[in-house]
């Protein structure tokens, strides 16, 4: 019987594994209750061998924020080809699969969750760290539906308030969901590009240059389509509605 000879790993290569374990364990439960000692377990080396490569939980807590940011902005990663309501649908899966692979690790990105002892102040560095790397995830998903939205350059005042308000409620949605699961996955999945459909309409009502863009947007999507889906749920909403007598609005 023979026995294996374990490989030296380069320094590297070591600090990626030691990233992957760290992102493993934070993607299942909150930073602050994860020790070292489980990531040094975790990786088969010693606690001191873990701080010759980070000098510390948050150097290694931001490190594993990085990858875990590179991997949610992959997902907004979508071919420019059909309607753009079935773009942002696929979108949107792939982010909720990244949200529903890292539940506590996402929650921790998004809400720059601490990497401390509980009770002790963040260094106002750390904190500046890991908030650069969430607004670098915002940022990539907005330019993103921004090129899906065909816009080059500076977009209009009232389509940049849209878009950016769109990314917020997604991550919010996602955060919410997250705590309980309350709402089957598909259908929060179509009503967050339902929302994106209506908020683009609501702000296309108060201004003609959006009114415009919208008619181009809706231009190409098909009637069985995510937009098509929310207009004809709409009209059959408001078909329903009983009559508001006017008086009744003043």
């Amino acid at each position: 019987m023979t026995t294996g000879v374990r490989r030296r790993m380069g320094v590297e290569e070591r600090r990626q594994q030691l990233i992957g374990v760290a992102l493993e364990l934070f993607g299942h439960r909150s930073p602050e209750e994860v020790s070292i000692d489980e990531i040094a377990a975790a990786a088969g080396i010693s606690r001191p061998l873990v701080y010759h490569y980070f000098p510390g939980k948050q150097s290694l807590y931001e490190a594993a924020l990085r990858r875990a940011a590179d991997e949610l902005a992959s997902r907004f990663v979508e071919p420019h080809e059909g309607p753009v309501g079935a773009r942002l649908l696929r979108v949107t899966g792939r982010f909720f699969d990244f949200v529903e692979e890292h539940g506590p690790g996402f929650a921790a990105l998004m809400r720059g969750g601490p990497a401390c002892p509980s009770g002790a102040a963040r260094p106002a560095g750390a904190v500046s760290a890991t908030h650069t790397v969430i607004d670098g995830v915002r940022q990539a998903a907005y330019d993103h539906v921004m090129a899906h939205l065909g816009v080059r350059g500076r977009p209009p005042a009232r389509l940049d308030l849209v878009v950016r308000s769109w990314v917020a409620l997604a991550e919010s949605t996602a955060l919410i969901w997250l705590d309980g699961r309350r709402v089957p996955r598909a259908e929060l999945e179509r009503q967050l590009v339902h929302s994106f459909g209506a908020l683009v309409a609501v702000s296309a009502a108060y201004d003609e240059e959006m009114a415009g863009f919208v008619a181009g947007m809706l231009a190409d999507e098909p009637a069985d389509g995510p937009f098509g889906d929310l207009v004809g749920r709409l009209v059959t909403l408001v078909a329903g509605t009983p009559a508001v007598p006017a008086q009744a609005l003043r």
